[in-house]
């Protein structure tokens, strides 16, 4: 009869998880009508009409007004429970201060590292997903955020915490 033991490391959970509770300032505020689904764990913007949007290729670090969180909602499909993510008009709660789990598609994070948000395609690079957080530059294909840092190493599932240090926008 096989036997299962436990393990020596563990995940650090799933994107958009809160990671750090008491320093955490979140807003819930609607998604842009007409805008892209927003999954949890992506990093958002703060529009000038109250809305909030996916961060795109032509957003820049001081529009960066956090992340999308992980909180209790109804799935909107059946088959892919485990990704849920906001749709246009839907309040969408978003941390703009503290600890959250996202996803890293390029790169190996560092303790206290910089982080990059992609905002072009780079051929050479097909990991890199358009306004996904890297731990690496790619030149101009790449925008630093000057209010975070990576506060863990990623986990098996490219995983990892980061911690926004100050709040941008309202």
């Amino acid at each position: 009869m096989p036997g299962k033991v436990i393990g020596i490391s563990f995940n650090n959970g799933y994107p958009g998880t809160i990671s750090r509770l008491g320093d955490e300032i979140s807003r819930t505020r609607p998604l842009k009508e007409g805008s892209e689904d927003l999954y949890f764990g992506d990093p958002v913007i703060l529009n000038t009409d109250g809305t909030f949007q996916k961060f795109g290729a032509s957003n820049t670090a001081a529009q960066f007004a956090g992340v999308a969180m992980r909180r209790i909602k109804g799935a909107t499909q059946y088959l892919s429970q485990s990704r849920a993510f906001y749709t246009s008009l839907e309040p969408t709660d978003v941390l703009e201060r503290g600890g959250v789990t996202v996803n890293v598609n390029v790169g190996t994070p560092t303790i206290g590292g910089a982080i990059y948000i992609r905002i072009a395609a780079n051929a050479s690079i097909p990991a890199g997903v358009v306004g996904g957080f890297e731990a690496a530059a790619d030149g101009t294909n790449t925008i630093q955020l000057t209010n975070a840092k990576w506060a863990t190493l990623k986990d098996a599932n490219s995983v990892a915490e980061l911690t926004i240090l100050t709040r941008q926008g309202v």
